[in-house]
């Protein structure tokens, strides 16, 4: 007797991811548990954790916020190399702030995020109607060319960079600020994807010329979706820079534009989730994995390969599969 796997949603959905056919608590716990499991996890954390592994924790939400930025591009056709354009110049901005005009952190981090969604989408705003890796070109080259530039202007103290920041009152504002602002891009940016508004961005990446001919110019929705992205972008590097205390030519290094990106591939795009998962994932692990030297970077590599070749759908994506579904084995007619 032959049988094969069927797959099968369980009864409390309806007919879609967002109707669901509820009957019982259980059911509505059922439904809860994976939005709330990580906001009281991330809430309840730092209080288990030493300082240093704070210090990681931080960082986790950090790439997270980048991650998530560079997500929302790709759902909306523009695939980034430079995330570490908008984490500079939100630093930046924030360094210069404070340390020129003494603004405290808590007015030139929402400045920083505000202007400097605004420079990165100003400076990006010419490419706009370049597609793929044209577009991703540019991106990756800005941060170079600011490098270079500040290195021989010395501007912003060129490659010694700015020093004395202000810093925020207490290390615990600087973690549950992080993690707050991250739950609220994570949640509100998801729902923002779930809207029309999110489906007309989602339309632009699988077919922009169909979008066009309903009328309706993607330029302008390329340019309120590059802006959100680079302000979260920025915000990401205005708090470090309060954080560290210091701001300079590191915070363009490659590293805040390829990590994002490893963590989409291995948290699964597309779903903002999966952007924090991968964070989740790599940071701490490239953390672990420090004591090794060099070797560090065999394993994390051969880590990232196998989840890509193991899972390429992301972790994310097949997790949330698994949890809505249950799979059976039914005879096959002969």
């Amino acid at each position: 007797m032959k049988k094969r796997k069927e797959r099968i949603d369980r009864g409390i959905k309806a007919r879609s991811g967002d109707i669901f056919a509820l009957s019982s608590y259980r059911e509505m716990m059922y439904l809860s548990a994976p939005r709330f499991v990580p906001i009281i996890g991330f809430l309840i954390l730092p209080l288990l954790l030493g300082v240093y592994w704070q210090k990681v924790l931080l960082s986790v939400a950090v790439f997270a916020l980048l991650a998530i930025s560079w997500d929302i591009l790709a759902q909306t056709g523009m695939v980034s190399l430079g995330q570490a354009l908008f984490f500079g110049v939100g630093a930046y901005i924030t360094g210069a702030l404070n340390h020129y005009w003494g603004v405290p952190p808590f007015i030139s981090i929402p400045l920083a995020t505000i202007f400097g969604g605004i420079i990165c989408t100003l400076m990006l705003l010419p490419v706009l109607r370049l597609r793929g890796i044209y577009f991703s070109m540019v991106t990756l080259i800005i941060p170079l060319m600011l490098v270079r530039v500040i290195e021989a202007t010395k501007i912003f103290g060129g490659t010694e960079g700015l020093t004395g920041m202000t810093p925020l009152p207490s290390r615990w504002v600087e973690v549950y600020l992080v993690i707050g602002i991250m739950l609220v891009c994570l949640f509100g940016f998801r729902r923002m994807m779930d809207s029309d508004y999110g489906l007309v961005l989602r339309g632009i990446c699988d077919n922009d010329r169909s979008v066009i001919n309903a009328g309706i110019n993607i330029y302008w929705y390329k340019t309120q979706a590059l802006f959100i992205a680079s302000s979260i972008g920025a915000f990401a590097g205005a708090l470090m820079t309060h954080v560290y205390m210091f701001v300079g030519m590191p915070v363009f290094a490659l590293d805040y534009s390829i990590f994002p990106i490893a963590a989409v591939v291995v948290g699964g795009p597309g779903t903002l989730a999966g952007a924090t998962l991968g964070a989740c994932l790599l940071v701490p692990l490239s953390e672990a994995l420090r004591g090794f030297g060099g070797l560090r970077i065999v394993f994390y590599g051969i880590f990232l390969v196998v989840f890509t070749v193991a899972i390429p759908e992301g972790i994310f994506p097949y997790v949330q599969r698994k949890y809505n579904e249950f799979e059976r084995w039914v005879e096959v007619d002969k």
